[in-house]
């Protein structure tokens, strides 16, 4: 009977530790399509989170070319007209953990966990998870997908873009 009980014990723990594992999270996924015209840029791009009333604005990711000599590739973040406007232009360093650079065609994914500051505190309400892109010689795209915080369930929100982005997805996880 004590060997059950014990590997009943084991069994229940096993179970709690796997589970929390599992932390509240989201992934997004941005496909950056490809575009045949005669002279291509990696477009920048800009992933954040933004309330309802666009009180609460965190960012996710920007993707820039910020490997130009003398931060050059700073200056046309404000092609980013959406993002720039929310929290670009008050922002005197890009901080460490969202910057990256400009990605090829394909799809990439951005996993944020529970204890990124674009998630770390946040108050209960209704999100969106904002994508921009906008390209040199190119156009510019914003999609826009609903999500609620925190989440009850797994929830997943698509958009495809037109121009600029492809298929976007953003994934809830409680």
């Amino acid at each position: 009977m004590k060997l059950s009980l014990k590997a009943t014990l084991a069994s229940i723990l096993a179970g709690l530790y796997a589970s929390s594992g599992h932390a509240a999270g989201l992934e997004i996924q941005v496909e950056i399509p490809r575009i045949d015209v005669a002279e291509y840029h990696r477009p920048y791009v800009a992933v954040w989170l933004q309330s309802a009333d666009r009180k609460t604005v965190r960012d996710i990711a920007v993707w820039y070319d910020y490997k130009m000599p003398k931060e050059e590739g700073k200056k046309w973040l404000k092609d980013l007209r959406q993002w720039w406007r929310v929290s670009g232009r008050s922002q005197n360093d890009m901080p460490d953990g969202i910057t990256g650079a400009t990605q090829p065609v394909g799809t990439h994914s951005i996993k944020v966990a529970d204890d990124h500051p674009a998630l770390r505190e946040l108050p209960a309400g209704k999100y969106e998870v904002v994508v921009e892109a906008a390209r040199e010689k190119g156009g510019r795209e914003v999609l826009r997908l609903p999500l609620p915080w925190p989440p009850g369930s797994s929830t997943s929100v698509d958009a495809k873009g037109e121009t600029e982005l492809g298929q976007v997805r953003a994934t809830i996880l409680p």
